[in-house]
């Protein structure tokens, strides 16, 4: 056999599912805000084949939050260029990540805060990563913008740990809700940051508060209802994504030995079976749709080369990633869309459930971004 090795080929073929992904996603829902030139986001919802407009409006709920795993999955584009040596490639996604985040704070009223701190932790996390992508690039454009937001939005998070029921972060500015949804990803950035003592304290407050023995899984959050404590014990698997990616990310033994365990929950509680493979179950479309993207993120960080977790752990994370990429690109359908070439469209729910139109934007993103961590793992 001659040409490339064979790991070669099969971190090619990777890379176009993921790029497939992006190609379809930017076609379908990306657009210019109003139609304003330099401006770039995403529309929430369209209908494909009846003339979808080229520009995003103002109209309907305003999916902040959306838009920022949105960006997110622009940094994986661009890394990946990285990866197959395109810097030129990855100038054009930093440079669409810059577009986009400078129109995410236009559409939020000229701020980057809002009333929700899981929605700035996302944002915070995100902008973080362009940043990174800028630094790999050597890029000075736009830093001052990407420093605006991390300064503005650390701050918020930080405003909402306080010693309220032991620790953790309020879920938003009414205060009477202390959740993983908040308190994971706020953990990360600070660890990200190098903030690791904040990071921890947060960490451990979650296992002493909301960590489930029997399941080895971590609950939704505490409600407060007239000075009493109301345990919320919904399980998520984006809250299991983000809490793995403090684990990793903060490195420790203590650390890495719940990483280590946390995987192996999920593997056995937030699976299913699809054509003999155990892959990651979903939650629907809305909010639910973006879920179990974020728990492959932050699964293909555990499974990453050079981490420090065992190595059963992590063959377990890369498995679940691969499988569920894998399962999501078979089951795509193909979409015409405007009489331009073909979009891929992804099933809500894994097994073989055509996609559900008129399309949402949390499932299609959430495809993508198993689709980019799959191709990290090549």
């Amino acid at each position: 056999m001659t040409g490339r090795p064979r790991s070669s080929l099969l971190a090619a073929g990777l890379d176009e599912r993921a790029a497939e992904a992006e190609r379809s996603v930017t076609t379908l829902f990306g657009g210019r805000l109003l139609g304003m030139p330099g401006t770039h986001l995403a529309r929430a919802v369209v209908r494909p084949g009846r003339g979808s407009r080229r520009f995003v409006g103002v109209g309907g709920a305003w999916n902040y939050w959306w838009q920022a795993h949105y960006l997110d999955a622009v940094v994986d584009a661009g890394l990946r260029d990285l990866r197959r040596g395109d810097p030129a490639g990855a100038e054009v996604h930093a440079q669409q990540g810059d577009r986009l985040l400078a129109t995410i704070r236009l559409r939020n009223g000229l701020r980057w805060t809002n009333a929700y701190y899981d929605d700035m932790a996302w944002l915070a996390l995100a902008s973080w990563r362009l940043q990174g992508l800028h630094q790999e690039l050597r890029r000075r454009a736009r830093l001052r913008r990407l420093r605006s937001a991390e300064r503005d939005l650390t701050a918020q998070l930080r405003s909402a740990h306080t010693s309220d029921l032991g620790g953790g972060l309020f879920w938003n500015r009414h205060r009477d809700f202390k959740n993983t949804p908040a308190t994971g990803p706020a953990a990360l950035h600070l660890a990200r940051l190098g903030q690791t003592d904040e990071a921890r304290r947060l960490v451990d407050w979650l296992y002493d508060r909301l960590w489930s023995p029997e399941s080895g899984l971590v609950l939704d959050g505490i409600r407060l209802r007239g000075g009493e404590e109301v345990l919320v014990p919904d399980v998520w698997s984006y809250n299991q994504g983000t809490v793995l990616g403090a684990l990793v990310t903060l490195g420790d033994d203590e650390s890495l030995a719940r990483a280590e365990a946390l995987v192996e929950a999920v593997d056995t509680g937030l699976t299913v079976e699809v054509d003999g493979a155990r892959v990651l179950r979903t939650h629907g479309g809305g909010d639910g749709g973006l879920f179990t993207g974020i728990l492959a993120r932050y699964l293909a960080l555990a499974a990453a080369p050079g981490e420090d977790l065992a190595d059963e752990a992590r063959a377990t994370a890369r498995r679940l990633v691969v499988d569920s990429a894998d399962t999501l690109w078979k089951e795509r359908s193909s979409l015409p869309v405007d009489g331009r070439p073909h979009a891929s469209a992804f099933p809500v729910e894994p097994g073989g459930n055509p996609p559900v139109l008129p399309l949402e934007l949390s499932p299609q993103l959430q495809a993508w971004t198993v689709l980019e961590a799959a191709a990290t793992l090549a």
